[in-house]
């Protein structure tokens, strides 16, 4: 926001950031991020170039931010899906559902975030790596938990899990939400349970569910 004399409203710096953080998604989903220039971000912001310049020094810095965000975000809701319950098949219907949400909520900005031609960029493919390995790290805690399987076979069937979520979500996405989203959770859900709930519990006792599947 701007003051008719030209001015930027002073905001305190995190409020400040979160506002360019916007500004920046928005132009970066309405020109993509190559035709995006630092003068658009400023001016939908309502700030001068300095001002922007002071948070963030390049228009990579500001890119590396919203991933940062967006990569953070999915990463909590992952681990709040499985802290969310103690019953497995529940979680496995969460996981996918924490993914369909995702890019449900995110849409243009989830395919620029995530499926920029970016991706190649050192700095942008560590912090997608922190990303998946966040995600998949909080499904194979819960997986060693409750299978005693080793850290190796735990974090390779929830690479298989996320991976599967984060496929499918996006094909949803592409596919112009073909498929209602509660049935397309469902079935990618019923999916991985069928695979998932054949390992036996650390204690021995059947990860089937009430019904016995």
């Amino acid at each position: 926001m701007a003051l008719t004399d030209g001015r930027s409203v002073r905001m305190p710096r995190p409020e400040r950031r979160r506002q360019l953080l916007e500004a920046a998604q928005e132009v970066f989903v309405a020109r993509g991020y190559h035709a995006a220039a630092m003068d658009d971000i400023a001016e939908r912001a309502g700030v001068s170039k300095p001002v922007l310049y002071q948070h963030f020094p390049s228009k990579l810095d500001l890119y590396l931010a919203l991933l940062d965000v967006h990569g953070d975000n999915l990463v909590n809701t992952v681990r709040s899906a499985m802290a969310g319950t103690t019953e497995n098949k529940e979680r496995v219907h969460r996981a996918m559902q924490a993914y369909f949400d995702f890019v449900d909520a995110q849409g243009e900005a989830f395919r620029l975030v995530f499926e920029s031609d970016l991706r190649n960029d050192p700095a942008v493919a560590e912090r997608m790596l922190r990303v998946e390995r966040g995600c998949s790290s909080a499904i194979a805690d819960t997986i060693m938990a409750d299978t005693g399987a080793t850290r190796e076979r735990a974090e390779l069937l929830a690479v298989g899990l996320t991976g599967a979520a984060e496929i499918a979500a996006r094909y949803w996405l592409s596919s112009k939400r073909a498929v209602p989203k509660e049935e397309a959770v469902e079935l990618l859900a019923t999916l991985s349970w069928r695979g998932i709930s054949r390992f036996p519990l650390q204690h021995g006792d059947d990860t089937r569910d009430s019904e016995g599947r």
